[in-house]
């Protein structure tokens, strides 16, 4: 099977129970980034602007939230009950998605890469 080029493909290649929470969490991260170009990189959907603000993958149990570490710090008490790496989050299929957090990760995200340019992965 060929690799996905778009996020559309991606998501439609996912596993079918990934495929709803990929496409709630792609609109949310649009309204963050509203002019954040959509591409794959590495074989995962990412959002870029003035360089990648975030990247998710689809996985057998849950969706890989990829905003780097320096985002998801200020939100480390929220995080607690959740599967979290460095710089990723995960989103079991069997829970609903959180939304909110979500949003106020992803909006810390962008304005952290617009006021401190901190780019990806926590570099500078």
């Amino acid at each position: 099977m060929p690799k996905p080029t778009t996020i559309n493909e991606y998501i439609s290649t996912a596993p079918k129970e990934a495929q709803k929470m990929l496409r709630e969490l792609r609109a949310i991260l649009k309204k963050a980034a509203p002019k954040a170009k959509e591409s794959i990189k590495w074989g995962a959907p990412v959002f870029e602007e003035e360089g990648i603000l975030f990247a998710f993958t689809a996985h057998r149990s849950h969706i890989n939230f990829m905003p780097t570490h320096s985002s998801l710090a200020p939100f480390k008490k929220e995080l607690e009950n959740y599967t979290t790496g460095k710089d990723t989050v995960q989103f079991p299929y069997d829970k609903p998605l959180p939304k909110g957090l979500i949003r106020k990760i992803a909006a810390y995200r962008v304005w952290d890469v617009k006021e401190n340019g901190t780019l990806w992965m926590g570099r500078k």
